[in-house]
């Protein structure tokens, strides 16, 4: 149940994000909901893979190249996912800044009343 609850914040949080930015697309609910699947599932198999492997990188930049690698996954995202197009590297740099910004405050409001342990 928490784990479709999360899928739908993320969800509207790219809905939200889509409507903020110019150069974003999104056709529909069902395509920010494939989206949001597709961004959630590459996230946690190949994100901790290019983390690693651009390890150097990383350090160098204190960070700031996961941006880069978050940019890059959105677009493979826009790649595949029909009806959810972004314009552009920087656009998708921008769309992952604004829909990680989005989502944290959504995930905020939920956190404090449904998940008791």
């Amino acid at each position: 149940m928490f784990l479709i609850l999360k899928w739908l914040i993320m969800t509207i949080s790219i809905g939200i994000a889509a409507h903020l930015m110019p150069g974003v697309i999104i056709n529909g609910f069902f395509s920010a909901l494939w989206a949001a699947l597709f961004l959630g599932v590459i996230n946690v198999l190949v994100r901790p893979i290019l983390i690693f492997i651009t390890l150097p990188i990383n350090i160098m930049t204190l960070g700031l190249f996961t941006f880069v690698i978050n940019a890059l996954m959105v677009l493979f995202a826009s790649a595949v996912i029909k009806g959810f197009e972004i314009r552009g590297f920087w656009t998708a740099m921008l769309f992952s800044i604004v829909l990680s910004i989005i989502n944290y405050f959504l995930n905020a409001l939920l956190k404090p009343g449904y998940r008791k342990q």
